[in-house]
């Protein structure tokens, strides 16, 4: 009889020699902290898969949600049964989208998702979290109730990933980052896989990623509209972090920029001083968790 190999402890030899360094699959968890009667909430991880880009024209062709209870300051303590549906759409899925998420036309046939049953489900969230929040809850606001009215946080842009020592922002860098790797080819694995990420701590602050989020998502943001910036200083506001609005969603087809309160006053004396060049009437919209990454906002 063969002995079972310590695959750990060649995993942990490896890594001691400083020539290896070792990426460890993901085993699902249910239980990662021990409650110890502080207060929590539930929380629900989101990730959808669709036709492509526009919530106006394209479809949900995957809908997963991964509840977890998780404390104020940040621990996450249990992860729940997933929510996970497949849905035909009106249009064949085209080969691009196959060939990203690995769904095709045989294996949503004929399949639907209740709208009222994903409503139900995500009932009990104080808190939804995307890594897209701003691709995600514009297509999940259109298909169900609820979501309108929930707080929502994104995993890609609220946690200051870079300050942290991180590559990048995909779910497969900050796997790596955090020494495990996933197969990410359903949404709900990519749901489990990012609430792992973020129950872990930071590496340089040592607090956890979910603390980091929770604490962004409480804050209100300003959202700089540099409506009829003159056209020559488009690289330059691109260069500092503008995005340009270019669709038919009721919002200024301009660039804009998202900044904390603190730094409101500075943007505005930049965009009247370097780009208007004159005391320029500047329209500004605060945003908290309840309408950001909305078509509202």
């Amino acid at each position: 009889m063969h002995e079972t190999p310590d695959l750990e402890g060649m995993a942990a030899a490896l890594e001691a020699s400083g020539r290896y360094h070792v990426l460890r699959k993901l085993q699902p968890r249910r239980v990662l902290s021990v409650m110890d009667g502080s207060p929590t909430r539930m929380g629900l991880f989101l990730d959808l898969e669709t036709t492509g880009l526009n919530p106006i024209r394209d479809e949900i062709i995957e809908f997963a949600m991964v509840p977890f209870t998780y404390g104020l300051d940040g621990r996450v303590f249990e992860i729940h049964e997933p929510f996970h549906s497949l849905r035909q759409p009106s249009i064949p899925i085209p080969p691009e989208v196959t060939a990203l998420t690995g769904i095709d036309d045989a294996m949503v046939a004929g399949k639907v998702i209740d709208p009222a049953a994903v409503a139900a489900f995500a009932a009990p969230a104080a808190i939804v979290i995307a890594h897209n929040a701003s691709f995600d809850r514009r297509f999940a606001e259109r298909f169900s109730e609820g979501f309108d009215t929930k707080a929502w946080a994104c995993s890609m842009s609220q946690v200051p990933w870079a300050e942290e020592g991180f590559d990048g922002t995909k779910l497969r860098y900050l796997a790596a980052g955090c020494g495990f790797f996933f197969d990410g080819h359903r949404a709900t694995d990519d749901c489990q896989a990012a609430i792992e990420i973020l129950a872990r701590p930071l590496p340089r602050s040592g607090t956890s990623a979910l603390a980091k989020l929770l604490e962004g998502a409480r804050k209100t943001t300003c959202r700089v509209w540099a409506e009829n910036a003159p056209f020559d200083f488009k690289d330059i506001l691109k260069a500092r972090g503008y995005r340009w609005n270019g669709e038919a969603n009721g919002r200024p087809r301009a660039w804009y920029i998202d900044v904390g309160e603190d730094r409101l006053d500075q943007e505005l004396a930049y965009l009247r001083t370097e780009i208007f060049q004159y005391d320029a009437t500047i329209t500004v919209v605060r945003l908290n968790a309840y309408d950001r990454f909305s078509d509202r906002s």
